[in-house]
């Protein structure tokens, strides 16, 4: 089973934030694969498997906020005996320019809470994540306040080619594996 795991915050509030483009990418890949949510509440998290094709995929949104966002994960991938290579993280990433794509097999938290949090759950940062750039804050905006404020408008424009690109990441990843998709979309 492939594991690929949409990072946000729960609640309407958050819904078009920078903060949660992980879990817009990751609902357009329920809509491709024609597969709904299902809330579990041992695990804190939204879910949706397809069960289509020789391997299972499994989308994963935690409801768990952001900076506890491993434990949901951590529960998840335990429960169905998946390995660390199996799992994909996507989520926004402040240090790349906006709508800049790129995908990883491992590496450091970068400062983001959602992964610091994962990484520290799973005792590891040997998972792959694709990274969605949301730019800095142009003036001397506290980063917070700006992960947090909604996308401006001609930015959620742009955002419908960016989460399609995402979301075809995603797929070249699960389908043909990272070093695939790191040649196409790096």
């Amino acid at each position: 089973m492939k594991l690929i795991v949409g990072l946000g915050n729960p609640g309407n509030k958050y819904t078009k934030t920078r903060h949660n483009i992980g879990y817009r990418v990751v609902k357009k890949l329920a809509e491709k694969y024609s597969i709904e949510f299902k809330r579990s509440y041992l695990t804190k998290s939204l879910f949706a498997k397809s069960l289509e094709g020789p391997e299972q995929i499994m989308l994963v949104l935690p409801l768990t906020f952001m900076n506890l966002s491993g434990r949901a994960i951590s529960k998840i991938a335990k429960r169905n005996n998946v390995s660390l290579g199996d799992i994909l993280v996507v989520h926004d990433d402040i240090d790349s320019p906006f709508g800049k794509i790129r995908i990883r097999p491992s590496g450091s938290d970068g400062g983001h809470q959602g992964l610091r949090s994962i990484i520290d759950t799973l005792s590891s940062d040997e998972f792959a994540r694709v990274k969605i750039g949301i730019g800095r804050p142009q003036k001397k905006e506290d980063v917070v306040n700006y992960v947090l404020s909604n996308f401006s408008r001609e930015e959620e424009e742009s955002l419908i080619e960016i989460i399609a690109r995402a979301v075809d990441c995603c797929n070249v990843w699960f389908e043909t594996g990272i070093e695939n998709a790191m040649n196409e979309f790096n």
